[in-house]
C-alpha cells in the first residue's frame, strides 16, 4: 500500500491543495518501486496511464489517487508483466465501476500453476497491390524505395501494415526535395536503434519461461516507445526547433 505524505515544505507538496510535485512521487513510489524514476512516471503519463494537473507555468502536480493509480500501474507491470495498453483498458474499467479479472498472463507464483499467456492478435498485413493503391505510388516508386531497403515485402510477399505509413512518410518528404536515396541513414539509424532494443530484450525472448517471454514483448513495445521520443527529441536539439 502506498502512503502519501501529508503535506508539508519537506515534501514539495502545496499544503493547500494536497497536490504533489512529480519528486515527491518518486519519493513515495520508491519505498515499493526502488526502481521507479522520474523519466518513467513521465512516460507512463505520455501513454495515457496517468493525467496529472498542470500548474500555469506547465508544472506536474499529483492527487493521491494519480499516485494510487501509478502504484496499481507498477504493480501489474512488475507482477504481472502485462503491456500498458491492456493496464490502461484494466484501469479505466475499475474506474468505471466494471467487475473485470485481471488478464491472465503473469507471473507464475510459487505454487500455483503455469499460466499460459494468451494468444495476442496477429499482426496486420497487407498484399502489394493494397500497398500500392493506399500509399498512392506505382510499381516503379515502390520497386525503388525496396532498393534502398526503406520497405521490404515478408517471405510471402505481403506487407506489415506500418508499410503503408512508411510509403505515405516517404512521399510526404519526397514534396521537400528529399529523395528516397537520401533516407537511407535514417534507415541505418532505425536499425540500429531496433539491435540496441533488441539487445536488451533478448534475454527475455530466450526464457523457457512462456510468461517471461510474453514480457519480452511488452518491454520491447515500451523501449521502442522511448527511443523514438528519444530519437525525435535529438532532431529537434539539433534543429533548433520545438514540434507541436
Amino acid at each position: 500500500m502506498l502512503r502519501t505524505p501529508s503535506g508539508g515544505a519537506g515534501h514539495g507538496t502545496a499544503a493547500t491543495d494536497g497536490l504533489m510535485s512529480i519528486g515527491t512521487v518518486l519519493t513515495v513510489l520508491r519505498d515499493e518501486f526502488p526502481e521507479v524514476t522520474i523519466s518513467k512516471i513521465r512516460f507512463l503519463e505520455s501513454e495515457g496511464l496517468i493525467e496529472p494537473q498542470r500548474t500555469p507555468s506547465g508544472y506536474r502536480k499529483f492527487s493521491a489517487q494519480d499516485v494510487e493509480r501509478l502504484g496499481h500501474v507498477l504493480r501489474m507491470q512488475r507482477d504481472h508483466y502485462l503491456p500498458l495498453k491492456v493496464i490502461r483498458e484494466h484501469l479505466d474499467a475499475m474506474e468505471r465501476g466494471e467487475a473485470v479479472p485481471l488478464p491472465a498472463v503473469g507471473r507464475q507464483r510459487e505454487g500455483e500453476p503455469l499460466l499460459e499467456p494468451a494468444e495476442g492478435p496477429t499482426a496486420a498485413r497487407i498484399g502489394r497491390a493494397e500497398l500500392l493503391a493506399a500509399a498512392g505510388i506505382g510499381e516503379q516508386q515502390l520497386q525503388e524505395w525496396e532498393s534502398y531497403g526503406l520497405l521490404a515485402p515478408m517471405a510471402d510477399g505481403t506487407y506489415d501494415a506500418e508499410a503503408v505509413t512508411v510509403a505515405s512518410l516517404v512521399l510526404e518528404l519526397g514534396r521537400f526535395g528529399i529523395e528516397p536515396r537520401h533516407l537511407r541513414a535514417m534507415k541505418a539509424s532505425a536499425e540500429r536503434e531496433a539491435g540496441l532494443v533488441d539487445q536488451v530484450v533478448a534475454p527475455l525472448k530466450r526464457h523457457r519461461n512462456p510468461q517471461t517471454r510474453a514480457h519480452a514483448e511488452a518491454r520491447t513495445k515500451e523501449l521502442a516507445a522511448l527511443t523514438v521520443k528519444l530519437h525525435a527529441s535529438l532532431v529537434q536539439t539539433a534543429l533548433g526547433v520545438r514540434l507541436p
